[in-house]
């Protein structure tokens, strides 16, 4: 039987520490990580256990329906699984993106789309694990800082577990499309002044004095469930690698799961080829790619400036495990600017899929790297789109009546500064008379 531990992650400090432990961090400050225990498969085992995968997905027994518990072989730390909180979530689709493919210059273009998650985006993935922790501990009432994907994530799956949950929110920096749903399922709402970083570091302080479970990304077991999306995805794949996963960089908790789930099915001897990991940060919230420019392993916080309000982070708590999953894998950082996010969102929308501004990072950063040669035309790439189009609506509409500003200021008309350029590709509402003659007329001369 595995006995899984808590550990330092990266680090000279190897002691081990009990899952029971309510501690996020190592004696030496490191972030901790779940050791599983897990020694090699023989190739008897892997087929076992992919035929065992596969046989879940036939079943209507509520873990088997997870994307995330219908791998949780992965997760032993979890066992005897009686008291997981499931919606379920995962089982998210891979798509073929024939006109962002175009967009990129690429053969073929795949993209994951996680915001068709319970709540819209991954969050989902990683919090049924991390509330199902909570509620082994035992706890009354858990926490996070958030743009919003977390809030809406945590609020809900605290509200499935009977766990009163506090969001802290920048003050004016969130969506409404998913400040609204954490006000819904519950949570105690909390607006600061300041920016994500600062209420990062303020829930931090008041769960360490109050006794409140922290379920921002530097909570192990969030990564434990977000590890399971590159499970899903091989299993899609018919556990083919592709040759590239791109993925957008915030708070690098998504990144840095990536890196554990393919470091972990490497040991098992489930994989036997690497995908490439490229995180792709908002050239204005950047400071992974800084540090990996400057091949400087040491955070340098950067002041955080983006419309992609889900990756608006300059202080990220995970960056020691998204810099690994780079090394480990032979991949790459890059920054999009705000105009190619949001051309790059605007193709993503044409092959009829709906995505928030900061997972068009991917498709962007596809283009770009492409563009250099670091991929090529016939590479198997799957980006990863990690939020819904309804997260943002605002961020939609403005662009497709031509009124996306990087720096916006809504009081009785949208103004602004650092208008985004938009290529061309906005869809404006059209205004035409209440007469169908007219109508008609135009949508005859505009029918191809």
């Amino acid at each position: 039987m595995l006995k899984p531990f808590l550990k330092a992650f990266n680090s000279t400090d190897k002691n081990k520490y009990a899952l029971t432990d309510i501690r996020f961090r190592a004696t030496d400050g490191k972030i901790l990580e779940v050791d599983n225990g897990f020694s090699k498969l023989d190739s008897k085992e892997v087929a076992a256990w992919r035929k065992r995968f596969n046989a879940r997905l036939c079943s209507n027994k509520l873990l088997d329906r997870s994307g995330v518990w219908r791998y949780r072989e992965f997760l032993p730390w979890a066992r005897p699984f009686d008291t997981v909180v499931t919606m379920p979530e995962g089982n998210t689709p891979i798509f073929n993106m024939p006109r962002s493919a175009a967009y990129c210059g690429m053969k073929a273009l795949l993209c994951k789309h996680q915001g068709l998650n319970p709540t819209g985006s991954f969050k989902d993935n990683g919090m049924t694990a991390a509330v199902t922790q909570a509620q082994k501990l035992g706890a009354k009432m858990v926490a996070c800082a958030s743009t919003g994907n977390t809030s809406a994530s945590m609020a809900a799956y605290a509200a499935r577990a009977g766990i009163k949950s506090v969001v802290f929110i920048p003050d004016g920096q969130i969506a409404y499309g998913k400040l609204s749903q954490s006000l819904d399922y519950g949570a105690i709402t909390i607006q600061i002044n300041g920016d994500f970083d600062k209420a990062m570091s303020i829930v931090q302080e008041v769960c360490e004095r109050g006794n409140i479970y922290l379920l921002n990304s530097i909570n192990p077991f969030r990564i434990e469930g977000q590890k399971t999306i590159m499970v899903e995805m091989l299993h899609q794949l018919d556990w083919a690698a592709p040759d590239w996963v791109i993925v957008p960089g915030g708070n690098l908790g998504n990144s840095g799961s990536f890196g554990k789930a393919f470091d972990e099915m490497i040991q098992l001897g489930f994989i036997k080829k690497l995908p490439r990991i490229a995180v792709v940060q908002a050239s204005g919230a950047n400071p992974l790619y800084k540090s990996f420019i400057d091949k400087n392993t040491v955070l340098t916080p950067v002041q955080a400036h983006t419309r992609a309000t889900a990756i608006k982070i300059g202080n990220p708590v995970s960056f020691d495990k998204a810099l690994f999953a780079v090394k480990l894998t032979n991949g790459i950082v890059e920054q999009v600017s705000e105009t190619e996010i949001a051309l790059a969102k605007s193709r993503i929308g044409v092959d009829g899929v709906g995505c928030e501004p900061a997972s068009a990072t991917t498709v962007a950063g596809c283009k770009k790297l492409i563009e250099r040669g670091t991929i090529k035309p016939e590479n198997t790439v799957v980006c990863i789109l990690t939020g819904n189009l309804l997260k943002d609506p605002d961020y939609t509409v403005e662009f497709h009546q031509d009124y996306l500003f990087a720096e916006a200021d809504r009081s009785v008309t949208l103004t602004g500064t650092g208008k985004i350029n938009t290529g061309g590709f906005a869809n404006k509402p059209v205004k035409l008379e209440a007469d169908a003659d007219v109508i008609l007329e135009y949508l005859l001369k505009n029918r191809s």
